[in-house]
């Protein structure tokens, strides 16, 4: 299992890079099929998640730090950290995200992610 922290939070940095740019289709590259996202909204899926971006970018910067790495299997692996990021409305905000990356045939997909908003941010 080569893949360490760093690897992951690369992994991760696309999916944001993908919103701030509002580049659906990179989103959905990194999303596997049966992705499954957790809000204060609800469940999301992959096509929700795509869809986000479907007018434009929804963040114009962000920060991920703190990240802890849970290796679950030689196959899963759990990345939990702080995102900080400003959305295209000017507002700040902070959450923790824990996500789950699966490899498959296609590389590192993302099957799961949970978002818990700061209550200080």
């Amino acid at each position: 299992m080569k893949e360490d922290v760093g690897f992951f939070i690369a992994l991760e940095r696309q999916v944001w890079e993908a919103l701030r740019r509002g580049d659906g289709k990179a989103d959905g590259r990194l999303l596997a099929d049966n992705f499954l996202g957790v809000y204060e909204s609800g469940f999301g899926t992959k096509a929700e998640h795509v869809a986000q971006v479907s007018n434009g970018p929804t963040v114009t910067e962000f920060e991920l730090v703190t990240p802890r790495l849970m290796r679950l299997s030689p196959v899963l692996a759990l990345l939990a950290y702080e995102a900080r990021w400003r959305g295209c409305n000017g507002n700040s905000r902070a959450a923790y995200i824990t996500s789950i990356w699966e490899r498959g045939g296609e590389g590192w997909r993302n099957i799961f992610s949970q978002d818990t908003e700061r209550s200080d941010a």
